[in-house]
């Protein structure tokens, strides 16, 4: 069975918690896609975890806090690169530093705030402008396919 083979990892890497998971464990419990966990780990954004005997990767407690703090950090639209500079300046202890980062995030949420307020607008007076049964052609149509 495969969790016979957990208490005794492959490569020499020590683990520092008592606790193993297999991937598909981690995926559950951090909310993170198997392919995904496999891809940051391509990237280095994610340690690459040890093996077991019979090849199976092994994670282990700052496996999970690390990809939470990943998929942290994308639900709050940062992209790769910048994630990559907060896991940087969090392993360096350079919490403050952080905080440019998180400002020139903040900007462009506002602008894509300000940029969907604007779509809804838009939509909105397309939605009203329609009269079904009291108007020769729909007014959606003629918008979308009107040349700017």
């Amino acid at each position: 069975m495969i969790e016979d083979e957990l208490p005794t990892p492959y490569s020499d890497y020590r683990l520092k918690c008592e606790k193993l998971m297999l991937i598909g464990k981690l995926a559950a419990h951090t909310g993170v896609n198997i392919q995904t966990i496999r891809y940051y780990e391509r990237l280095g954004l994610l340690a690459a975890a040890p093996r077991t005997k019979g090849g199976y990767r092994v994670y282990d407690h700052e496996h999970v806090r690390r990809l939470t703090f990943i998929r942290r950090s994308r639900e709050l639209g940062f992209s790769l690169e910048n994630v990559r500079s907060l896991l940087e300046l969090s392993d360096s202890n350079r919490d403050c530093a952080a905080k440019e980062l998180t400002l020139r995030q903040l900007e462009i949420v506002q602008g894509k705030i300000a940029n969907l307020r604007q779509l809804e607008k838009a939509l909105k007076t397309m939605a009203e402008a329609c009269k079904p049964g009291a108007q020769e052609s729909c007014p959606i149509f003629s918008a979308l396919s009107d040349q700017v």
